[in-house]
């Protein structure tokens, strides 16, 4: 199975359709009618969709187990056709297409071996996938390729030169995958007011500005002290989800004081020194906080 760790919950949604066509007339008087000598087709061919949406992951062997809240399967007869819809609902870190595919295709299946002794010609025509929505796959590089981003190490041993930077580079190497540049990256010692400096001026040159490291209990961890008083506009709910990310990997990240915030139209955080606490900020946060740009903007959410 492909690892789905580093991925967020999301509501995630998928609509796939299934046709299945019959040759005469009669066979869709006798679906309407209920008359079909196996039963009700509509209701269990309904039932047996149901079931093959939550035992996908018992018969696709690549498809991760995970929590159905929702299934919807609908049918509109066309012509000499029924098409059924299937609509299917998750919170979870992988989406649901599979599911309602395979959902569609069990309802069909189930409609095929109903109505093959009254109509030898019926034949399933198609499953597709109609509409998928929730996840990465919902961000579109170009709304945000015009963003410019900063990135600062804050680290007194890196800065002394007795340490290699990690951080910092794989925060550069995660915004370019979001197809975002990175124009200005520094080390600097964990300084207090170097930090504030780094902050006015680089601010005014980026819309993203990271900072690395410093945001921990340790007497020289004054990232956050030194920021937060410059935020304008603080919004909680980024480092909130940041934080609840983190926990749900290691007990510790309760203790990371990052903020952040807006300085002007520039976007200010504060991420955890090591390789993976700036990495789990960005897996936690990305792409989705880039939405904030466009609220400012004056977009709706």
């Amino acid at each position: 199975m492909v690892n789905i760790t580093a991925k967020s919950n999301t509501l995630r949604i998928a609509i796939a359709t299934a046709t299945v066509r019959v040759s005469k007339v009669e066979t869709i008087e006798a679906i309407k009618q209920r008359k079909v000598p196996k039963g009700d087709v509509f209701e269990f061919a309904r039932a047996a969709g149901l079931l093959g949406v939550k035992k996908t992951s018992d018969v696709i062997p690549d498809c991760h187990p995970l929590p159905v809240e929702f299934t919807s399967i609908t049918y509109e007869i066309v012509d000499l056709s029924v098409v059924i819809s299937v609509e299917v609902h998750t919170i979870y870190k992988t989406g649901v297409e599979v599911e309602a595919m395979h959902g569609a295709a069990v309802t069909a299946l189930t409609m095929y071996d109903m109505l093959k002794p009254i109509d030898k010609a019926v034949e399933i025509e198609s499953v597709k996938l109609l509409k998928k929505s929730g996840g990465k796959t919902d961000f579109n590089k170009a709304d945000f390729a015009t963003l410019k981003a900063g990135v600062i190490v804050c680290s007194d041993t890196i800065s002394a030169g007795k340490g290699e930077d990690k951080s910092g580079k794989t925060i550069i190497a995660k915004l370019e995958s979001f197809g975002i540049e990175t124009i200005h990256y520094e080390v600097v010692a964990d300084d207090f007011d170097l930090i504030q400096n780094q902050v006015k001026q680089i601010s005014k040159k980026v819309q993203l500005l990271i900072f690395t490291g410093g945001t921990g209990l340790s007497p020289r961890d004054v990232t956050s002290d030194a920021i937060l008083p410059l935020i304008e506009k603080p919004i909680e709910g980024i480092m909130e989800t940041a934080r609840q990310y983190g926990q749900n990997r290691m007990p510790y990240a309760m203790l990371s004081r990052g903020v952040a915030g807006l300085i002007g139209e520039t976007l200010v955080m504060t991420f955890p020194g090591s390789v993976k606490g700036a990495s789990e900020s960005i897996d936690a946060l990305f792409p989705q906080v880039l939405h904030l740009f466009k609220v400012i903007k004056g977009d709706r959410h």
